[in-house]
């Protein structure tokens, strides 16, 4: 198993597929590398040898992957909580950001649902 970034590289699929595993590359940045490095997309990774894995470790490199850009996203958005915008105030609640509806769905970002009882009606 190839070892890039801190992440291990699923050997039985093909280059493109495989870097993506990795925080931070999609399929397009995944092209991009192994274009710079010179590795064929389609080749598997349990066919790269040890001089493509070191270039395509150093074309990775070059960007901001897994810790540092999570840490980024997270600052970015403590910054928006800090600042009190309105996005900031939807993270702290736990609600959408994006103008989604929250009266039917939204279940992935509120949880699973917490049942209210119904208020009992007083005999006369």
């Amino acid at each position: 198993m190839a070892r890039i970034a801190g992440v291990d590289i699923p050997k039985q699929k093909r280059g493109v597929i495989a870097l993506t595993y990795i925080f931070g590359i999609g399929k397009s940045r995944a092209q991009e590398i192994l274009k710079e490095a010179n590795v064929e997309e389609g080749k598997k990774v349990s066919d790269w040898n040890d001089d493509e894995i070191g270039r395509i470790r150093e074309a990775v490199g070059a960007f901001k992957i897994e810790g540092e850009l999570r840490s980024e996203v997270q600052l970015s958005i403590k910054r928006l909580m800090d600042i009190g915008s309105y996005r900031g105030i939807r993270h702290r609640a736990g609600l959408p950001l994006r103008g989604q509806r929250t009266k039917n769905n939204s279940r992935t970002r509120k949880g699973r649902r917490k049942t209210v009882a119904n208020k009992k009606k007083a005999t006369k």
